[in-house]
């Protein structure tokens, strides 16, 4: 399968992951406010999935609409003698005390709009294609006829490593959630969405999820071919979670 054209100029962002989905949409609205795509930085400590930080919990706590902004414009969340959107303003992370108006530092960096655990997963690649995967109404029905619950919340940003100019995979993050507490996997494929690696990327409020020993069954599998699981166990919820993150790849990468 042809994974995806390479256009180097059009390279898009990184979604960010406020408390249990990814939302390219915030991002998407901190452009409309603001004039660029921020990094995962802005809302969490570490970057996508992660604990929100100040500037991310006062968003959410506004009611995380475009009005939120607005609400909190004038706070200084991260304490470092700037209001919000001053700092947004003036491209500095409302979030981090350390980029200031004097010194905004690399947080829009490239390197800084993917995250850490992402990188290391393909070692050696500089340059990187995120793709914002909105999900349309004909994208939701095609995964329901494949066996996966998907919709508008499950919208993310698939992350493509490109190397010699050609895409070396994709790696998406994602929430698996059971008994109401979520974690965050990661997924890497090759570049025909054959599985390379799941693994826990986040799961501080569902320790369980670490010590699952299902993660190697997906390697090789194809992406949108993972079978429904069976029973309702944690592993159950973690093949469901992986099935609808392949479904999801699939159904936005397969007419790229």
């Amino acid at each position: 399968m042809r994974l995806l054209p390479v256009a180097l100029s059009a390279v898009m962002f990184c979604g960010l992951l406020p408390s249990a989905h990814a939302m390219p949409a915030f991002a998407r609205a901190y452009k409309q406010q603001y004039g660029y795509m921020p990094s995962c930085n802005a809302c969490h400590t570490e970057g996508g999935g992660t604990a929100v930080n100040g500037f991310g919990k006062a968003f959410k706590e506004a009611g995380k609409t475009d009005a939120a902004f607005a609400r909190i414009a004038n706070t200084d969340s991260d304490g470092d003698g700037a209001a919000n959107a001053a700092e947004a303003q003036a491209k500095t992370n409302p979030g981090d005390k350390n980029s200031t108006l004097k010194q905004p530092g690399n947080w829009l960096d490239m390197a800084s709009l993917i995250p850490k655990e992402v990188q290391a997963r393909f070692p050696g690649i500089l340059t990187w294609m995120p793709r914002d995967a909105i999900l349309t109404p004909a994208d939701i029905a095609t995964a329901k006829s494949m066996g996966a619950t998907l919709s508008a919340a499950d919208e993310n940003t698939i992350y493509v490593p490109v190397k010699d100019q050609r895409p070396a995979g994709t790696a998406l993050i994602f929430p698996v959630t059971f008994q109401g507490k979520t974690g965050f996997l990661l997924m890497t494929t090759d570049r025909t969405l054959k599985i390379t690696g799941v693994s826990v990327l986040h799961a501080d409020k569902l320790p369980a999820a670490k010590s699952s020993k299902i993660y190697a069954s997906f390697n090789g599998q194809q992406a949108q071919a993972v079978a429904a699981p069976q029973g309702k166990d944690l592993d159950a919820a973690i093949t469901t979670a992986v099935k609808n993150a392949g479904v999801l790849l699939y159904v936005r990468l397969k007419g790229a």
